[in-house]
């Protein structure tokens, strides 16, 4: 039985395919998912979501959000979710610039510290996935 893969944001439908293999990132660590996994429902936490199909790997950088688990069926809900081949390397780096700079002006109200720290998060992730992505090229192994 195959196992079905869908990652939905509130903005599209990110990912819908059948995989051999999703690694997702969970609050209290990385949670492997292989066909016949036992039903679970937890929270994402920020990292990279990694799937496995065929021989190749594809990656997400996934922020926040749940996992629904079922025998045949994984779905992720994610804030936000990148595919790593589709996130811009420098515009990443620059989002990251961006935030050490609002964050290092030393003024903020407790609503602009907590969105430049969660725009910082998701900077150095984008930054992470896309690096790791340019070091190690698609990943096959057929």
């Amino acid at each position: 039985m195959p196992l079905h893969l869908e990652i939905v944001t509130p903005e599209r439908l990110a990912y819908s395919d059948d995989v051999d293999m999703v690694l997702v990132p969970g609050v209290e660590g990385e949670l492997g998912i292989l066909p016949h996994h036992t039903p679970l429902v937890s929270i994402l936490g920020v990292g990279e979501l990694r799937i496995r199909k065929d021989g190749d790997e594809e990656s997400f950088a996934i922020v926040g959000g749940f996992l629904q688990v079922r025998p045949d069926k994984v779905v992720v809900m994610a804030e936000t979710a990148s595919l790593a081949s589709e996130i811009d390397l420098e515009k990443a780096q620059e989002a990251r610039r961006e935030a050490e700079r609002t964050l290092a002006s030393g003024f903020h109200e407790g609503a602009d510290l907590s969105s430049a720290r969660a725009a910082l998060q998701q900077a150095l992730l984008h930054v992470r996935v896309a690096e790791r992505r340019h070091r190690e090229g698609p990943r096959s192994r057929g």
